[in-house]
């Protein structure tokens, strides 16, 4: 018997503003996560003084990447700032 892989759903490719409003959101994301790592590494102790400051480092560069390519692509801040709201609204929606 041979076993093949059936795909059930049609993949559907992704259209240019919904790349966008995902760079965006990793943006806001990722900003978020450097924010809580700054504030974590605040009151970090022993070995997680390390782990922390790895950390903000990665999502330092990380943010950087992410921004870079949203200037490439033309998004501007504003753009960010208007999403980041409709972002935090459907994470408190599902939480």
């Amino acid at each position: 018997m041979q076993n093949e892989y059936v795909r059930e759903e049609k993949i559907i490719e992704k259209t240019e503003l919904d790349k966008e409003i995902e760079l965006i959101r990793s943006i806001i994301k990722t900003r978020e996560e450097l924010k809580r790592d700054n504030k974590n590494f605040e009151y970090a102790q022993d070995d997680l003084v390390d782990y922390y400051s790895y950390q903000i480092k990665a999502n330092q560069a990380k943010l950087d990447y992410l921004i870079k390519m949203a200037k490439e692509k033309g998004i501007e801040v504003d753009m960010i700032n208007d999403i980041k709201f409709s972002f935090w609204e459907e994470n408190e929606e599902a939480g």
